[in-house]
């Protein structure tokens, strides 16, 4: 198995209720994960600071994103996935779903 973590600047995410909004948060890091050709990855965010976007994930049945994530390095990836909010914790996972696209 070989894991890759890639600390993130910024997180950009568009679904039908929230257009291309930014993701504010503290701390955020891409891993994505390669075991037998098989290719997985999430992205753990801590320190969000919109309370009012973990609250409508957290209540909504359509969790499923697209998103435009920039490494600090300045490499920009785009995905798709789900984002599973934590409220009490300020914090959010994004589970990706299919291929993770470096741009």
């Amino acid at each position: 198995m070989d894991m890759e973590t890639i600390e993130l600047r910024s997180i950009t995410i568009h679904n039908e209720a929230h257009s291309f909004r930014k993701l504010g948060f503290r701390k955020a890091d891409l891993v994505i994960v390669t075991q037998y050709g098989d290719r997985l990855w999430y992205i753990d965010a801590e320190g969000v600071d919109d309370d009012a976007l973990l609250a409508a994930f957290g209540q909504s049945d359509n969790i499923k994103i697209d998103l435009v994530a920039t490494a600090e390095s300045g490499e920009m990836w785009t995905g798709t996935g789900y984002l599973h909010p934590n409220e009490r914790n300020r914090a959010a996972a994004i589970r990706g779903e299919g291929v993770l696209t470096r741009q």
